[in-house]
């Protein structure tokens, strides 16, 4: 664990998603207005998760669908990529939730020295038209958590079994893929860094 600008960056392994979603929601219930803000990096094994905005789901293949509380639709997360969870009192530092997400996402396009880009109408960050991140939040009262996935070095397979964030046919690409070398621990703590100096010039 260490504190960098008063954000607490910690480094969570490979863990389930169930409960370390239901961790970062104790967090947020449970933080005050004294709290330092978090960033959690993980990996999960592999698990689709549908968003608030997802209809259910069934996929031909044994990998676990569960129900999330984040925004968007239907992702996939598995080794090999990096999962940014920021837990973000908002309200305290005054950015607004369209702001913040623009923030997570440009912090992946800095991250990947300009190669990626926004899609105009789809969430998340592209190279070319492949999706490399995902992004879901969720806030209650002023107070953000969930947040990216960025795929590093992993088996992209499981994505064909879906339609990535509802988009039918969308293809996904990784940072190995791209050229840029780095494992998911280490792009996570340069993604996490990038973050936080974006949040401190808000």
């Amino acid at each position: 664990m260490t504190l960098l600008d008063e954000v607490v960056i910690r480094r969570l392994g490979r863990v389930d998603y169930l409960p370390t979603v239901e961790a970062m929601r104790r967090f947020t219930r449970e933080r005050t207005a004294a709290s330092a803000d978090e960033i959690w990096l993980a990996e999960h094994p592999p698990v689709y998760t549908l968003g608030q905005g997802a209809a259910p789901a069934a996929v031909a293949n044994a990998i676990p669908v569960i129900a999330s509380d984040r925004g968007g639709e239907i992702t996939y997360h598995g080794p090999g990529q990096v999962v940014l969870y920021a837990l973000i009192d908002l309200a305290r530092r005054d950015i607004k939730v369209k702001r913040f997400v623009w923030l997570l996402g440009e912090s992946v396009i800095e991250l990947l020295a300009g190669r990626a880009r926004r899609r105009s109408g789809a969430p998340g960050v592209y190279v070319d038209d492949a999706k490399v991140a995902a992004l879901g939040i969720r806030v209650t009262r002023g107070r953000a958590y969930h947040g990216l996935a960025l795929n590093v070095d992993m088996d992209l397979a499981p994505f064909s079994a879906i339609d990535p964030c509802g988009y039918p046919g969308l293809a996904v690409t990784q940072t190995r893929d791209l050229g840029i070398a780095g494992t998911p621990e280490q792009l996570g703590a340069r993604l996490a860094r990038i973050l936080i100096e974006k949040l401190d010039h808000a």
